[in-house]
């Protein structure tokens, strides 16, 4: 059920090869993640995976990073924020993720990984139309920062294939997800799916996470 998607990706991603760009992955190494980071491994396994770890990670997220780079033998590089956690309170001396997440997300998300795209070409994230409506109608490749490609090669995957695509493979799912947890991400934003919420920032205006808000102005 996926194979035209495979073949797809892998004569788009063999041509950005023979074309020299220099590309990175970035993942969150939720269990949704895990067949771009396999298909990766199949592909191009000299293409560097990036983690940010934003110091709010569920310590199971970090293990089974872990446990995972090393059953893939990915290239994998985690990345923090300079911005001390200390200067990442509001007024009221809150962090930024109970009163202004999107900040959190500028600080923890965004701005590092500023520095990895000055040194890229293309960027290669697992984005979907099916997880938000804010990615519906995103581009399978689009413009990025500094003069970036922002390339999503998981973008007309459903749900069904990854479920797929992991069994076909016995890839592993995260640890939190038997207990409720969807989506997982950072621990302070996450919450179980109940009752038909979403388990991500829950009672919070913010929508969409903060590593892909600049696909949503153009």
């Amino acid at each position: 059920m996926y194979q035209t998607e495979l073949n797809r990706m892998a004569t788009e991603v063999g041509g950005f090869l023979a074309e020299g760009k220099r590309m990175y992955l970035s993942s969150s190494f939720q269990t949704h993640s895990i067949p771009l980071l396999h298909l990766m491994q199949r592909f191009a396994p000299e293409v560097p995976v990036y983690f940010l770890d934003t110091g709010f990670h569920f310590p199971e997220t970090l293990k089974f990073k872990d446990e995972v780079a090393n059953a893939l033998g990915l290239k994998l590089i985690s990345i923090r924020s300079k911005v001390p956690k200390l200067q990442q309170r509001d007024d009221q001396g809150n962090f930024y993720f109970s009163s202004d997440p999107d900040r959190c997300c500028f600080l923890n998300k965004t701005l590092p990984m500023e520095e990895v795209l000055l040194n890229h070409d293309l960027w290669i994230s697992g984005v979907r139309r099916d997880q938000n409506l804010n990615r519906k109608n995103l581009n399978r490749l689009s413009s990025g920062n500094h003069g970036t490609l922002r390339y999503h090669p998981m973008l007309d995957w459903t749900a069904k294939m990854i479920y797929a695509y992991r069994k076909d493979h016995d890839l592993p799912e995260h640890p939190l997800e038997k207990k409720g947890y969807l989506s997982v991400g950072c621990e302070p934003c996450t919450s179980r799916y109940v009752d038909g919420r979403e388990g991500r920032w829950q009672g919070m205006k913010k929508t969409e996470c903060g590593l892909h808000t600049d696909l949503l102005k153009k």
